[in-house]
């Protein structure tokens, strides 16, 4: 089959059917990547946060840099090329990328405590109207693709990689931008990555599951209590669209995101520049504000 530019992922054919092998963060799996089916009419649409719903990677990715630069030289700078690999995945795998390629004598749990403690100061700065106010911007028209999808009856999930502290943040911060009230009365479902476990706290798998595991969509699907061939995942990512797909649905790609560069926008249901287009897509009524 097509070889995809994805970091830790391996794509095979086996007995004349596709696989991809993950091996991410030390744990290895192996799945089926066969196309899912998908039928009209659509009963929920599954949203990744970073980059779909709230345009935000380049603040996740200043943060790693930021990160790489305490624990390396202040002269520190990630490169183009890097994009890919630094965005759509685990913080834990960007970092983990960064090591290895940069050749930096650090293990990844060092980094990510590091990493942690940066982003929580950046996060609260940013509550207090202070640093990079503008870190969380919700993507144009999303306000208006919501309420279409409500008003159309269908169910709406957020999923992200992001772990609790980090993603709640973003995506009030985002409702309290579009006037839209508290997101987890406006949801049907939304789904973390958890929280770390750290010292008198309670913890969960956290990253060690996250995308392109497709364990956060499965789980986000299975309490909406709808077939998956009625159900479309929206993301912007090669790590999220695997993840969909992974979880047995078809993904409608944002071509913002790194899709292009790793040759996966090829296994989206459809790719788009706007939520205009998955409007006419879905074949939804616009509800203008």
């Amino acid at each position: 089959m097509k070889k995809y530019n994805v970091n830790g992922v391996e794509f095979f054919n086996w007995k004349g059917k596709p696989y991809c092998t993950i091996n991410q963060c030390g744990v290895e799996a192996t799945y089926p990547f066969e196309k899912p089916q998908t039928e009209f009419p659509i009963q929920a649409v599954l949203m990744d946060l970073d980059g779909t719903t709230v345009i935000s990677e380049e603040f996740w990715i200043y943060l790693i840099e930021k990160t790489v630069k305490q624990i390396s030289s202040p002269g520190f700078c990630l490169s183009e090329e890097d994009t890919p690999y630094v965005s759509g995945f685990s913080t834990a795998e960007h970092l983990e990328y960064c090591l290895n390629k940069y050749k930096i004598p650090k293990t990844v749990n060092e980094a990510l405590e590091v990493y942690h403690k940066t982003a929580r100061f950046e996060l609260n700065e940013i509550m207090e109207g202070r640093g990079n106010v503008d870190a969380f911007k919700p993507r144009a028209g999303l306000k208006e693709f919501l309420y279409s999808l409500k008003k159309a009856g269908i169910k709406i999930g957020l999923a992200t990689s992001g772990l609790d502290y980090k993603a709640i943040p973003e995506i009030v911060s985002a409702f309290r931008v579009l006037d839209m009230g508290d997101p987890i009365e406006f949801y049907d479902a939304v789904i973390t990555g958890g929280r770390r476990k750290c010292e008198g706290e309670y913890g969960t798998i956290g990253e060690m599951a996250v995308k392109p595991h497709p364990w956060i969509y499965s789980e986000l699907v299975g309490g909406l209590n709808v077939d998956k061939k009625h159900v479309v995942v929206i993301e912007d990512s090669s790590a999220g669209l695997l993840s969909g797909r992974l979880a047995g649905m078809n993904v409608i790609g944002f071509n913002d995101g790194n899709l292009i560069q790793s040759g996966l926008h090829e296994e989206c249901l459809v790719i788009v520049d706007t939520f205009e287009e998955i409007i006419q897509f879905l074949q939804l009524k616009n509800e203008k504000f």
